[in-house]
């Protein structure tokens, strides 16, 4: 065999090989309520264009040479053609469309033994609107970031037990759907940092007990409830796979485990849409 044609075979196995690479950098395309959309933008363009949806900045990366849109889906979104807008340092802004499916979530029903959780009182109502205010500008956050890592680590070991988007009943009283990924765990149990970011923030909230929230950069924030210890704080750089705190059963719970929320352009959404194959297939 000549030098040349191992050399070509290297380069074509090389290639090959960070296929699954290339595709995992970017998270799953489900372009539901509750999803991601993932859109190739036609510029070619070196500098990332802006883009919205809505009111909220989108997340825009670079792979494979093109640009690609990042863009979260609230779960109330309607089945249809939705847009983004895009602008570009030498072009006028334009939009883009793209269509949004159905998708019909589950209902859960639980028994909180703790009254107040599901019915607060006065003194209560006040701090939870008070913490809904820090809760809500962290989640909105936009930090410039060239590169994202977008494919994650699961972040603590154990089943998913309760799945994102559940219609929720507590103590068959109607609440708001299901905006995390339930996972079960024992009390103790160490929690890690899926992709690296910086502490926004923590917090012992009314509903979600000790919490930890994390920017990743360009919108992409995850939130992490009910822990029993805290190892961080605000304005800490955490790299991927480093551990943050450990599983409680702090807040509004039936039961130790970790609730994890991902919100992307100010929009919660599907944290199973990030997780590496593997990861989202593990129990």
């Amino acid at each position: 065999m000549s030098r040349r044609i191992f050399t070509q075979q290297i380069s074509l196995l090389l290639a090959l090989c960070m296929l699954p690479l290339l595709a995992q950098a970017l998270p799953q395309h489900n372009a539901v309520p509750g999803g991601v959309a993932v859109l190739q933008l036609e510029t070619r363009v070196e500098q990332a264009p802006t883009v919205h949806y809505g009111n909220n900045r989108v997340m825009v990366i670079r792979e494979g040479g093109r640009w690609y849109a990042v863009i979260g889906i609230p779960l109330t979104a309607k089945p249809g053609k939705h847009h983004i807008r895009i602008e570009e340092p030498t072009t006028a802004a334009y939009k883009v469309g793209f269509a949004v499916k159905n998708k019909t979530y589950a209902s859960q029903h639980l028994t909180i033994k703790n009254k107040r959780k599901v019915n607060p009182n006065a003194a209560d109502l006040k701090r939870i609107r008070a913490e809904k205010k820090i809760i809500l500008a962290a989640l909105k956050k936009w930090s410039r970031q060239e590169h994202v890592e977008t494919n994650f680590l699961k972040p603590v070991e154990g089943p998913f037990s309760s799945p994102f988007g559940l219609r929720r009943f507590f103590n068959k009283q109607a609440r708001n759907p299901h905006s995390g990924l339930d996972i079960a765990a024992a009390e103790g149990v160490a929690i890690y940092n899926p992709s690296s970011g910086v502490v926004i923030d923590t917090g012992d909230y009314f509903f979600n007990g000790n919490t930890v929230l994390i920017d990743h950069g360009q919108g992409l924030v995850t939130m992490y409830c009910h822990m029993s210890r805290i190892d961080v704080m605000p304005g800490q750089t955490v790299a991927r796979g480093e551990t943050i705190g450990a599983v409680g059963k702090t807040g509004r719970v039936t039961g130790a485990h970790l609730h994890w929320g991902v919100s992307l352009n100010n929009t919660r959404v599907d944290p199973m849409l990030f997780l590496e194959p593997e990861q989202a297939s593990r129990p």
